[in-house]
């Protein structure tokens, strides 16, 4: 088996700083598994790490899908093994590191991302009666938190699988969410970072406001230059949707500011509760503004198997 370091945790809990000085201590290699950062073009909205983060250790998969292609966590899955074998195959620690649980969860568990057949006419009515991809997910949850847990609200195809199979039945005897199975591929430490919810969430603000300073507006134009809309799902993400909005009704980009705040809050908290659910997280609580070197040094004993609580 690979020995997998894996480092989660929400957005701008502070994964880059900590993962790179992971990576340079044990001699490891970055494995992004943000689902923003690995489109090309987008930047400033996906938090990317700079040149100089990027240079200090090598990263994998970040900037390297057309954000005009359509990706799914399928494609993630088998981007994200290929690289973890071939680093791990120049006798290099494979890190990965992200906030995207769905992505973190096709790695380290086997899942099946095949669409079986099912009841068009019966998942079309569902999701007219639910009105949203968001109120449909809501209603999975309500059946299986478990499959929620797994399921991205936006693969609505998948969720509506899972509710399909529920409520029919299908599902009963055996919970829709035991189709996932720890890979037999990794040896994973999973490493969970977080922070005094305050703090958190100011972090959230502040990293809002640094990108619409560095030019967020600039960096939507620029996509929609190249053909894109608001209809792809890489326009989708937080900070791109509503600054789109804005664009469409005539208003700077900084209109949006307080909306990608608070959207920004809320996704950090949906990412506590996706993997909070994922077993074997070990989750370290950073403190202060300023580089956390106590935390640190204990997240550096347990990922180097110099913690005994590792082994239990």
């Amino acid at each position: 088996m690979i020995r997998l370091i894996v480092i989660a945790g929400p957005t701008a809990v502070g994964k880059t700083e900590y993962s790179i000085r992971l990576a340079r201590d044990l001699g490891g290699e970055i494995i992004s598994a943000d689902s923003m950062q690995i489109y090309e073009h987008m930047d400033i909205g996906s938090a990317k790490p700079s040149a100089e983060e990027l240079a200090a250790v090598r990263h994998h998969l970040i900037g390297e899908i057309d954000p005009r292609r359509s990706f799914s966590a399928a494609d993630y899955s088998a981007l994200a093994r290929e690289r973890i074998a071939e680093v791990s195959s120049r006798g290099r620690l494979p890190i990965l590191c992200g906030g995207t649980g769905l992505y973190i969860n096709s790695v380290i568990y086997d899942m099946d991302f095949s669409s079986p057949e099912g009841d068009e006419e019966y998942r079309r009515e569902l999701l007219e009666r639910c009105g949203s991809a968001e109120a449909l997910h809501a209603r999975l949850a309500g059946l299986d938190p478990g499959a929620a847990a797994q399921i991205h609200p936006n693969n609505v195809k998948r969720v509506l699988r899972a509710v399909e199979r529920l409520e029919k039945g299908e599902g009963r005897l055996r919970p829709f969410s035991e189709s996932f199975r720890p890979s037999a591929s990794y040896e994973p430490v999973l490493i969970g970072l977080t922070r005094d919810r305050e703090e958190l969430y100011s972090r959230c603000d502040r990293r809002v406001e640094l990108m619409l300073e560095a030019g967020l507006e600039d960096e939507v134009r620029c996509l929609l230059d190249m053909g894109l809309s608001g209809d792809e799902i890489s326009m989708k993400g937080i900070g791109y949707k509503e600054v789109i909005a804005c664009l469409r009704e005539g208003r700077p980009a900084s209109d949006a500011a307080e909306q990608i705040k608070l959207n920004t809050r809320h996704l950090a908290k949906r990412q506590y509760t996706w993997l909070r659910r994922i077993e074997g997280m070990r989750w370290f609580t950073l403190r202060g503004s300023g580089f956390d070197e106590d935390t640190y040094g204990e997240i550096r004993r347990y990922a180097s198997a110099e913690d005994p609580e590792q082994d239990r």
